[in-house]
């Protein structure tokens, strides 16, 4: 463990961009070999919308990143924060708690109110604008929703009082988590039962896209499943049902059209329907 927290504690940027290419890369190989769904779509155009939403996220987060590291620095010096309040306990379960805790704030509780709110979810929206779900969808979020997580991820920070190696560790966690929940793939059906009682499998997660309520708000999390579980948003659909998308912009000059997406938070709100 403490080879990883050195590892973690200066990881060069340049190894946080090979994880996150890699990732893609790898599922995205994976996908196109063994696909679950064999979608009708010009793969490149669509890659090329949910890559440049991929970019902006990533420039969203460099250039706020100066607010994580000072938010880290305060908690370090003034010993604030959950982390810091428990007793010393073995540093695998410090490093369990503490990624189970950021990934509560800062992936299952923004989620969860980014679809509570009016406001915040015209800006989630697009995420859930796919209808052709793959790796590259994984950080298709608007710009808006970029700083909206930022900000959720900060005050996680604050609130758990975790080192930099666990903000790090949890951040790369977090990328392949969602690369693997969203890619095109499908897992022997045990195999992904077994894995959604600790994380979120890809089936757990194609729910959350099928294109109606209640299902869309459902299995918010992005790396552990315990928290969908505990709160009670968790739910199952057979595969063979889901329908990708979100019902108020199921055609195509709405959901793959990067001008258009760009604008969705601005245009006037469409309610959702409540059932199939």
């Amino acid at each position: 463990m403490n080879d990883i927290i050195s590892y973690f504690s200066s990881i060069p940027s340049s190894h946080r961009a090979l994880i996150l290419a890699g990732g893609i890369t790898l599922f995205w190989m994976i996908e196109s070999a063994v696909p679950f769904v064999r979608f009708d779509y010009k793969k490149w155009q669509h890659a090329g919308i949910n890559i440049f939403f991929t970019i902006t996220t990533i420039v969203v987060n460099f250039c706020l990143a100066v607010i994580l590291v000072t938010a880290v620095d305060w908690t370090e010096k003034n010993d604030f924060g959950l982390l810091h309040w428990l007793p010393d306990m073995n540093v695998w379960l410090f490093a369990l708690l503490g990624l189970l805790l950021l990934d509560l704030i800062g992936a299952y509780l923004v989620h969860l109110v980014e679809h509570k709110v009016k406001f915040l979810w015209r800006f989630h929206l697009i995420h859930h604008t796919d209808t052709w779900i793959d790796t590259t969808s994984a950080n298709r979020h608007h710009p808006g929703e970029s700083v909206i997580r930022f900000v959720f991820t900060t005050l996680g920070v604050l609130i758990v009082g975790s080192p930099m190696w666990m903000v790090f560790l949890y951040q790369t966690l977090s990328v392949v988590a969602t690369q693997f929940n969203h890619a095109n793939i499908v897992l022997p059906k045990k195999l992904d039962n077994v894995l959604s009682y600790f994380i979120v499998s890809p089936d757990m997660h194609k729910v959350h896209h099928h294109y109606v309520l209640p299902y869309t708000d459902s299995n918010y999390g992005n790396i552990f499943s315990v928290w969908d579980r505990l709160f009670g948003t968790y739910q199952t659909l057979d595969r063979d049902k889901i329908v990708y998308g979100v019902d108020t912009h199921m055609k195509p000059e709405e959901h793959n059209n990067l001008s258009n997406l760009l604008a969705i938070p601005f245009q006037k709100h469409r309610s959702p329907k409540s059932h199939e």
